[in-house]
């Protein structure tokens, strides 16, 4: 999706599931785009079926397109870390691999300094974070089936669930 004129923004997340991160993040007020993908492995253009194996090094990632007048990268933050287990070392729920890791992926200093703020509050707050902050790398997007899943089917996620942490 195309910025209109500079005036949205991105971010990109992985949270297990794409499927899921993509329900809860693409449900916030001022987000205008959300797309299912892949970040941070070696291959170029890999498949779902490839990055499934985990031999991939890639992350299941949603890229978020929002519009900074209606909502910020902290709001995201907050919500990404309130939808899954960022403790969790293997995976995400039920979904164990190095394909379900928990990580943020800035791309500028600002989000960067923003993610190590939120990781610090959550570690102040007695958690032990496994969410990696890394640079951004090329995005693939995701086979046109992963795109809105739960909403094409009427589900709901299965390892996404809710719950409020920060005030």
């Amino acid at each position: 999706m195309t910025n209109n004129e500079n005036k949205y923004q991105t971010a990109y997340f992985a949270a297990g599931c794409f499927w899921g991160t993509q329900y809860h993040l693409s449900k916030i007020e001022g987000v205008v785009d959300t797309t299912s993908g892949f970040m941070g492995g070696k291959m170029q253009h890999p498949s779902y079926q490839q990055v499934k194996t985990g031999a991939t090094g890639h992350l299941e990632t949603v890229r978020v397109v929002y519009d900074p007048e209606k909502t910020s990268y902290e709001t995201l933050l907050k919500m990404y870390f309130e939808i899954h287990d960022f403790t969790q070392t293997d995976g995400q729920g039920p979904d164990i691999g190095s394909q379900y890791l928990t990580a943020i992926f800035y791309d500028n200093e600002e989000q960067k300094q923003l993610a190590e703020k939120y990781v610090k509050i959550l570690e102040g707050k007695g958690y032990k974070v496994a969410t990696r902050i890394l640079k951004e790398t090329t995005f693939w997007e995701a086979e046109s089936y992963h795109q809105n899943y739960y909403f094409k089917t009427g589900g709901t996620p299965y390892c996404h669930v809710w719950r409020k942490i920060f005030d």
